[in-house]
């Protein structure tokens, strides 16, 4: 045991004197091991986190070593026994993201005898992707997954200096403008009308403008859902707010009106006159599946009550339109599984993200989320695969793939009158071109047959041209 001692004391005093960052991670990703150089970079000592476990994610909600645990942690397809390469990252002192490349090689013969992993970790910081110098790919010995995880770690550290709205990560120009007015819209206390359709984080975007406020404390956020409320809930709800004063150097908060546009007709006047009313104490939110001053136009809603919600108007696209955001937001939703439990997961097969794409997504955001959650819990790998996807992903793909025949309308008449052309002109060969024995094979008269002839467009408008004579007498 003495010489087992004395062995391990001097591996940790020769990888200790190394000025390359190394740490090791035990099968369970707890951090087991980190050297002088490691320590010093991410600015802890060896108690805070030794025996800390890792988990695969980048949410701003982890803080001091749980943060830094995560900021360590490399994809969980090295736990597979695979060799990658990715980038590892801390915040600093004075709150700058540090972000570093590290190889992670797996422990162990085979995946299955995976014990663990050790980090070698570059001596140079990356450049700070503030700076406009990230790469539009992965570099070659970076999987895609962990780019992605990348970027979204990039990205929150940016917005919590701004605004957090993790659904509007993207670069799509729809998911860039809708970022920018909400950093304006922070900036301020004007009325904002948050609009988009059902399930695109509209009361998400809405309480982070109230929470980024530039104040030391927002105040309180009272939601009031008009779709629900009945009128006169409503009324009285607002009076009690009006009524309010707050204390001294205290700020008012902020009434959030979710889904404004389905506020009862009757109580829109008094709204109107109260929200007008310059004593009127909260900044106000509203959200919305119509654009208020539309729906004004057109008579459907109070025009001095559309104009006083919507100030500034910040407009949530469906995700159907953000396609090419779809990768990133799908890995956000599955870094927030991971730091949910103990389950980890590095991201998905391209076969999976194709087919995600290739979904309508009615439920926007929402049902993106949902769908996550519901492919990591049955997800068996380091991945998600096609096969782990929910089964109304797969019907729907096979549905665009054999798409419905069109029903073809049938007009009565011109089929009828199909047939009985055919019909006629059999008879016509079968006899010969002789009328007579053609209109006899159909069960009609001469006369008949030779008005049908004429209606069908199939005989000059003169019987003696037939050659047979004058015609008989109708039946």
């Amino acid at each position: 045991m003495a010489r087992s001692r004395t062995i391990a004391g001097e591996l940790a005093k020769l990888l200790n004197s190394a000025a390359q960052p190394i740490y090791v991670l035990d099968d369970e990703q707890t951090l087991i091991f980190c050297n002088k150089a490691c320590l010093e970079w991410v600015g802890r000592t060896a108690d805070q986190l030794h025996g800390r476990r890792c988990a695969y994610h980048s949410s701003p909600e982890a803080t001091g070593p749980d943060a830094v645990a995560a900021g360590l942690c490399p994809s969980p397809e090295v736990l597979a026994g695979r060799e990658t390469s990715g980038t590892i990252a801390c915040v600093d002192a004075e709150g700058r993201l540090r972000r570093r490349r590290a190889r992670f090689v797996p422990l162990g013969g085979s995946p299955e005898d995976t014990i663990g992993l050790i980090a070698l970790v570059d001596t140079e910081d990356l450049p700070d992707p503030d700076q406009g110098q990230e790469t539009a790919a992965p570099p070659t010995d970076q999987t895609e997954t962990a780019w992605l995880h990348d970027r979204i770690r990039a990205f929150r550290h940016q917005a919590a200096e701004r605004v957090r709205v993790d659904r509007l990560l993207g670069e799509t120009p729809a998911a860039r403008r809708a970022r920018t007015q909400v950093v304006l819209a922070a900036q301020n206390r004007a009325s904002v009308l948050v609009v988009g359709p059902t399930g695109s984080g509209r009361q998400h975007v809405a309480e982070a403008i109230h929470y980024a406020a530039r104040l030391a404390t927002p105040g309180s956020l009272i939601p009031l859902a008009c779709s629900v409320l009945g009128a006169d809930l409503i009324r009285s709800t607002v009076a009690a707010l009006a009524s309010r004063r707050p204390a001294p150097g205290e700020i008012g908060g902020t009434l959030l009106l979710n889904e404004a546009d389905e506020l009862p007709p009757e109580v829109q006047p008094e709204m109107a006159r109260v929200f007008a009313a310059r004593s009127f104490p909260m900044r106000l939110i509203a959200t919305a599946r119509h654009s208020l001053d539309d729906l004004a136009r057109r008579g459907k809603y109070r025009e001095d009550l559309a104009s006083l919600l919507s100030t500034i108007v910040i407009e949530l696209p469906p995700l159907a339109e953000r396609r090419g955001d779809l990768p990133l937001l799908a890995q956000l939703f599955l870094e927030e599984a991971n730091a949910r439990g103990t389950k980890q997961l590095a991201g998905f097969s391209p076969e999976a993200l194709d087919r995600l794409d290739g979904y309508a997504w009615p439920g926007n955001l929402d049902e993106l989320a949902q769908m996550v959650t519901e492919a990591h819990r049955r997800a068996e790998g380091a991945r998600i695969e096609v096969g782990d996807l929910p089964e109304r992903i797969h019907l729907a793909a096979y549905a665009a793939a054999h798409p419905r025949r069109p029903e073809e309308t049938i007009v009565l008449d011109e089929f009828l009158g199909r047939i009985e052309r055919e019909l006629i002109h059999r008879a016509l060969a079968q006899a010969k071109g002789n009328k007579t024995k053609a209109a006899k094979l159909l069960g009609m008269t001469r006369p008949r047959l030779y008005r049908r002839l004429v209606q069908l467009g199939l005989e000059e408008d003169s019987p003696e041209s037939s050659g047979e004579g004058p015609p008989e007498a109708s039946s």
